[in-house]
């Protein structure tokens, strides 16, 4: 490869190592390519890129974001899954998959510029996804709201009540 190609490899990937909320470096020695076009398939869906990349300019990116602690990490086919929106998707995904396909193996994350090992990309993956946070915070914004309505409505359903006791009770008479 040309030098200034490799110079804009180097220059996307420091990008979107810096743009990332999760990054995650992992080995996909022994899956086949059937497994590795499922994995892809559900990181897109979800948003998510997953690139192959050499080491070398992997390590040249990271140095130039000031991820030093990454290079011990970059041996052997690694594989990058970037994550710029929803840093639980990538580790719940990957996470799972690695569980069905022993295969994989999650080498080491970036979270939000800081490193984070396996246990953690796990410990990130038992959280819920953005969409489920987003809707507990939506039933929790709408709680003391209805609950206001509620006691703004109560007496008023009260008056309507007695006015509809006192129209029976001279029906009745």
């Amino acid at each position: 490869m040309a030098r200034p190609e490799k110079v804009a490899i180097v220059e996307e990937l420091s990008e979107k190592l810096a743009a990332s909320q999760l990054t995650v470096l992992t080995d996909y020695r022994g899956l086949n390519v059937k497994d590795i076009t499922e994995l892809r398939k559900k990181l897109r869906e979800a948003g998510i890129e997953y690139k192959v990349v050499k080491n070398t300019l992997t390590t040249l990116a990271a140095k130039k974001v000031e991820l030093e602690e990454l290079e011990p990490h970059l041996v052997g086919p690694t594989a990058i899954a970037f994550s710029s929106e929803d840093p639980v998707a990538p580790a719940k995904i990957l996470s799972d998959f690695a569980q069905d396909h022993k295969q994989l193996e999650l080498k080491v994350g970036v979270l939000e510029g800081k490193i984070i090992d396996t246990e953690a990309i796990g410990e990130l993956a038992k959280l819920p996804s953005r969409e489920v946070l987003l809707g507990m915070l939506l039933g929790a914004m709408q709680g003391p709201v209805g609950g206001f309505a509620r006691v703004l409505a109560g007496p008023l359903t009260g008056f309507v009540r007695a006015l509809d006791q006192i129209r029976e009770q001279k029906e009745q008479a």
